[in-house]
């Protein structure tokens, strides 16, 4: 209730509050706003720039606040003690009224950034960003943000129509937290953060746990209702624990989502469109997983999402954060697995991103040689920081729980490892100890992989990391990262190097086909041919290889057919399973006319029936971590540049033999050692016509079976003899009893 006898001639001194408010710079909001006792006087205050009136309404009356002078400022003398009041704001062609944002409570504590604040929340999320709810009974939404150096920080938006003055943030005692809760906000309000730093430099900043965002180039954060943490049902767990397993088959389809395929005009398919055409499309080929480059927010289309801003927002690019659910979804319900990229190495310096959030190196290193990429130009997290462990860990689980993704493909982990990682002497600092080893970062993945495996049965967490760090996959408790899969950047670059050479000049780089399986056990393994292979001048698959169009494709078909069985799971980059001729370009869509060519269509049939072997052949994918799944028939064949080896199931009653001809020459009558007596049956042969080759068949009836000889060959107690033909991979399968 209104006392009017509170009510002095004499105007409260708000000269200096007027005058703070009007350049946004109020660091103590709830000291000056709200119900306020000055002078021994209480008062009702609120600041509403451009508002004609402002009326204060109690359950018993309505009363009309005073201008302070000619500003925006309105005060009501009122008693100390009165029931909840609303607001109503008259403006020139409208009215506002709403409960008073100054007098609701924050829905937030220091208590609860307890957690946050020591390095090991693992849901920040929930303490930071825009959160709809209602708080005695009034909806609202609450904004938090870490900003612990700034000097005053609001929230402007639609909902006040991108005024920066009206809504200042509380700071919670000394956590670095600011937030408010402002009634009436709308589910699909765009908001930015407006900070001032301690020297008084303006920023305006997205959310940095903005759960969406809208379409680049524009770069406000936008209020969402989100939906629950996706919730498996126990069969899902234990389908997803089987297809991520170290002795599941997995074949992985990486895609850049916005240039896979496009719609007319070239404009881009919508989650929804890609659920529709691209896992049908997966699923067809036979791939068990797809792969999606970072779907996380982020500004500039040729960074291809690596250089995210918005790391717990799905870009806007395809859709919603509600389409890209759905998607997720309907990988789950056709079987596939799908793994995110995530970027934890770096971020870039756009002026509305992370770097100087708040005026000050807040996630980054201040120092360059510890806070620079000199590669990428872009910002590196300061892994020692507590709270930006915190943000990293959560936003890594989040992704994982929420949309209940399979799993992480964390990006540039050499990155990270290493503090002189693409330095010269004297451009980075050493450890605590001397060493050139990132302490921080080291701790920091395995927060990431211990909190992301112990809450999310059944995933999988895979490290680009391209030297020989020891343990990447290895468990944290035994010294290692963490990770359960490694890719195989050694594989890759010494087998891509080989592939490239004239056929007549492989004979003398033989064993780079051989090396890799000097090391090929001792880490969990994916073999990748990725975006990386085919970007920036280096081309496309199949224009690495020599010859003419039909040598090239079939030079690429046997190179797959060594890769499927080569101990390790396979990712191929999406183009390469049809022979894409043109580089990879992320402006436009893949030359899906190339599949009216049969050479093209034929590595596309190829890649088909790999897949299809490779899962339905326990020898081929059980044993990959392990040296008792692959023996060497003849390894040592460099005249004639053919490989042949044997895959072996776990329970030694299954071997598939691989043999591929890297040279265009066809050996008739070729002797091959086996392991086992009995019948061999063909699999598979690159070189059919169905898939664009030259028909050449290992024997005259390839549905016939092939009795070895009792004849010892290449170290083995038996052979058989059949035909290799041309630039080609044969697979051959062995059973006990038949079975």
């Amino acid at each position: 209730m209104v006392d009017s006898s509170t009510v002095h001639s004499k105007q409260p001194p708000f000269d200096d509050a007027v005058a703070a408010l009007e350049r946004a710079e109020v660091g103590e909001p709830r000291s000056l706003l709200g119900h306020q006792c000055i002078g021994g006087n209480w008062y009702i205050i609120a600041f509403k720039p451009g508002a004609d009136k402002l009326e204060v309404v109690f359950s018993e009356k309505t009363c009309t606040a005073l201008r302070y002078k000619n500003t925006a400022l309105f005060y009501l003398p009122v008693e100390k003690d009165f029931k909840q009041y609303e607001l109503v704001a008259s403006y020139p062609h409208s009215q506002v009224r709403s409960r008073d944002a100054f007098s609701m409570p924050l829905g937030l504590s220091a208590d609860d950034l307890f957690f946050f604040r020591q390095g090991e929340d693992q849901h920040a999320q929930r303490h930071f960003g825009a959160h709809p709810m209602s708080i005695d009974g009034i909806a609202g939404v609450r904004f938090s943000v870490w900003a612990p150096n700034a000097k005053a920080v609001s929230v402007f938006g639609d909902f006040n129509h991108w005024d920066k003055r009206q809504h200042p943030l509380t700071r919670l005692d000394d956590s670095g937290v600011w937030a408010i809760f402002v009634p009436n906000v709308e589910v699909g309000s765009r908001y930015k953060y407006h900070l001032v730093s301690a020297i008084g430099e303006v920023l305006e900043k997205a959310d940095p746990y903005g759960f969406a965002a809208e379409r680049p180039p524009a770069t406000a954060s936008i209020v969402v209702k989100q939906q629950h943490p996706v919730e498996l049902s126990p069969v899902a767990y234990e389908q997803r624990e089987k297809r991520n397993a170290i002795d599941a088959a997995i074949s992985i389809y990486e895609v850049h989502l916005g240039s896979w395929r496009r719609k007319e005009g070239n404009e881009y398919l919508s989650y929804r469109d890609l659920a529709a055409e691209l896992i049908p499309y997966v699923k067809d080929l036979g791939f068990t997983h797809i792969q999606v480059m970072p779907v996380c927010e982020f500004p500039f289309d040729g960074s291809w999402g690596y250089q995210c801003v918005g790391l717990f927002a799905p870009t806007a690019r395809f859709g919603s954060p509600d389409d890209f659910a759905y998607f997720c979804e309907q990988c789950r319900a056709a079987g596939l697995g799908l793994l995110i990229d995530w970027v934890p190495g770096h971020f870039p310096s756009d002026p509305h991103g992370l770097a100087r959030f708040d005026g000050t190196h807040l996630y980054e290193h201040a120092d360059k040689r510890q806070g620079f990429h000199p590669d990428w130009n872009t910002y590196i997290y300061n892994y020692d920081r507590q709270e930006v462990r915190s943000f990293l860990v959560s936003n890594a689980n989040y992704w994982l729980e929420q949309y209940a993704v399979d799993g992480l493909r964390v990006d540039a982990v050499a990155s990270m490892l290493y503090l002189d990682y693409s330095r010269q002497s004297g451009q980075w600092l050493p450890n605590k100890y001397g060493g050139r080893e990132n302490l921080g970062a080291i701790a920091c993945l395995q927060q990431v992989n211990s909190v992301c495996y112990a809450r999310n049965q059944g995933v999988m967490m895979v490290a680009e990391e391209s030297t020989a760090w020891p343990g990447v996959t290895q468990s944290v408790d035994g010294g290692g990262l963490g990770f359960g899969y490694k890719w195989n950047m050694g594989w890759m670059n010494d087998s891509l190097k080989y592939m490239q050479l004239d056929p007549i000049y492989k004979k003398y780089h033989h064993h780079e086909m051989t090396f890799s399986l000097v090391y090929a056990f001792s880490e969990n393994y994916v073999l990748p041919l990725s975006h990386d292979e085919v970007v920036h001048g280096k081309g496309s698959l199949v224009n690495k290889m020599p010859g003419d169009m039909w040598q090239k494709c079939a030079n690429l078909r046997a190179y797959f057919g060594f890769m499927w069985a080569h101990p390790g799971k396979k990712l191929l980059f999406m183009g390469g399973e049809f022979a894409q001729v043109a580089e990879w370009n992320h402006d436009q869509s893949l030359d899906w006319h190339l599949l009216d060519f049969d050479n093209h269509k034929g590595v596309q049939l190829w890649v088909k029936a790999l897949n299809t072997t490779y899962r339905n052949h326990r020898a081929l994918f059980e044993n990959d971590g392990n040296d008792q799944g692959f023996n060497w028939l003849d390894g040592n064949n460099s005249e004639h540049s053919i490989y042949s080896f044997t895959r072996i199931s776990k329970d030694k009653n299954q071997n598939v033999i691989q043999i591929v001809n890297f040279t265009p020459t066809v050996h008739h009558e070729y002797r091959l050692g086996v392991p086992h007596a009995g019948v061999y049956q063909v699999l598979l042969n690159s070189d059919h016509a169905q898939f664009g080759g030259s028909d050449v068949h290992v024997v005259a009836d390839e549905s016939r079976e092939i009795e070895a000889q009792k004849q010892p060959w290449h170290g083995q107690a038996h052979s058989i003899v059949l035909t290799i033909p041309p630039l080609a991979s044969v697979y051959m399968l062995w059973e006990q009893d038949g079975e």
